[in-house]
């Protein structure tokens, strides 16, 4: 059994998406699999975009805290 698009990572889910197009593309499924492989797709694309969303969201906290002081790194020499 397929897991559910959100328990698969980013890049798992990216792996699958390209399978369910490349097998679209070929043409030769029926039509109640290419339907049910467009709606896993679509499942998919939305779960992708939604934990790019949760990322930009966590670098733009990140990079925006008031109080986070940067100071340049050194290499300390034996």
């Amino acid at each position: 059994m397929a897991k559910k698009p959100e328990n698969l990572s980013f890049e798992q889910s990216l792996t699958e998406l390209e399978t369910i197009v490349a097998h679209l593309e070929q043409g030769e499924v029926s039509l109640d699999d290419a339907l049910k492989q467009f709606e896993r797709g679509i499942k998919l694309v939305r779960q992708s975009q939604a934990k790019l969303e949760q990322a930009q969201q966590k670098v733009s906290i990140l990079l925006n805290e008031d109080d986070a002081e940067f100071v340049p790194f050194t290499v300390e020499s034996e």
